[in-house]
């Protein structure tokens, strides 16, 4: 592999297929959108998802100032909370992920408590700690591969969760900043389907910053019914990270 870590999970027999380096600390960059997600969702009711919330300057001048991956939602621009979760996993956007932080807390902040709280309650806070809710590098915010299959497995048991990261695409709905509305793609998921993998990757995020490489967490069904977790961080492309999910 390309990728200096990974882990492979079996998730039946709750045992490590293959490894390298899995316990090592590192960025996780965009990956950290996961538990944005999960925490998001276990915090707010079917009902919360039609709501409306409208972007502000604050969102949006903290995803240019960090140079940001984003939806491309404007200030004043409102949508449903429903659309910040598909904005936040399928394009990675930074700006659909702050929304969903302010709508459920308050503040970034205060919603980055709760990730990590989040963290010891799967009881890997030894060696998780988030500071952000986007992915940003700080020295504080890291992860191992091996953490964030965990998260990604209970990512996984989460109904929502399990929708969202498993959409190749998504249409949002038409706003006055964006009159025909906008298509959303998971690029990972549409970039695996048609490698030969014995069977169906259902859900993905990917990430990157220059510290964490180009990485990756995937969760496959495969043709026999089993059900695996990989984790993979610093591959030198995208394309690469992605072949070594199918490897």
């Amino acid at each position: 592999l390309s990728s200096t870590h990974a882990v492979v999970i079996d998730l039946e027999t709750r045992s490590v297929l293959e490894e390298k380096d899995p316990d090592a600390v590192i960025s996780p960059a965009s990956m950290t959108k996961i538990l944005t997600a999960l925490v998001a969702a276990e915090h707010i009711t079917e009902a919360d998802l039609d709501q409306a919330f409208t972007m502000t300057i604050d969102i949006t001048d903290y995803c240019y100032v960090n140079g940001c991956s984003v939806v491309g939602l404007m200030v004043g621009e409102t949508v449903s909370v429903r659309e910040l979760f598909y904005g936040t996993i399928l394009p990675s956007g930074a700006d659909a992920a702050l929304g969903l932080a302010t709508y459920v807390a308050g503040s970034q902040e205060a919603f980055v408590a709760l990730m990590n709280e989040k963290l010891e309650e799967l009881g890997i806070a030894d060696t998780a700690h988030f500071t952000n809710c986007v992915g940003l590098f700080d020295e504080n915010h890291k992860c191992t591969v091996s953490d964030m299959a965990v998260i990604l497995e209970a990512a996984m048991d989460n109904d929502l969760c399990r929708e969202v990261l498993g959409a190749r695409t998504y249409e949002t709905a038409a706003t006055t900043d964006h009159p025909e509305g906008q298509i959303l793609s998971n690029w990972f998921l549409r970039r695996i389907e048609d490698k030969e993998t014995n069977g169906e990757v259902v859900c993905a995020k990917t990430g990157y910053v220059v510290q964490s490489g180009n990485c990756a967490a995937s969760y496959e069904v495969t043709n026999s019914g089993k059900h695996y977790i990989c984790v993979t961080a610093n591959a030198h492309s995208g394309w690469r990270c992605i072949y070594d999910h199918v490897e």
